[in-house]
């Protein structure tokens, strides 16, 4: 069951079960912010983009098969910046210390996997991961234009 709270202006939050089957949830909620905030429709695309492909890895990957977790979304706007903050409590990840994809080459040639974070990189402005108390916390951030 997922949740969604809305707190102060200018913040929200989302609590969504480990099960892609709640993207399309995710998915409004981003679309629901950057609507609320004025984002122009291709930012709105890209922060859309880029928040899936984060929490679909900790959907996918933070838990064992089979065990019940959930992911926690916590959206602040200001005037300066748009900043994501994405928690679970899986087994420790780091995706900033992921190797950058060499997209020169083919698919036929790249390794498998790694494709998510680089698009991440591509789109926000600043990406840290920290893994505090047992919580995976990883903060993306766009600048605002």
């Amino acid at each position: 069951m997922s949740q969604v709270h809305n707190k102060p202006p200018g913040r929200w939050t989302l609590t969504l079960p480990n099960d892609v089957q709640h993207v399309p949830q995710l998915s409004m909620f981003v679309e629901d912010i950057c609507t609320a905030i004025n984002l122009d429709e291709m930012t709105m695309l890209q922060m859309n983009l880029a928040i899936e492909e984060a929490v679909v890895n900790v959907m996918s990957y933070a838990y064992p098969e089979g065990v019940n977790g959930h992911v926690d979304i916590e959206v602040t706007a200001t005037d300066e910046w748009l900043t994501f903050v994405i928690t679970d409590t899986g087994k420790p990840f780091d995706p900033t210390k992921s190797a950058e994809v060499d997209i020169t080459l083919s698919a036929e040639e790249r390794r498998i996997g790694g494709l998510g974070i680089h698009l991440v990189r591509r789109l926000m402005d600043d990406i840290q991961y920290e893994y505090v108390d047992g919580h995976n916390i990883l903060t993306l951030r766009k600048k605002r234009e």
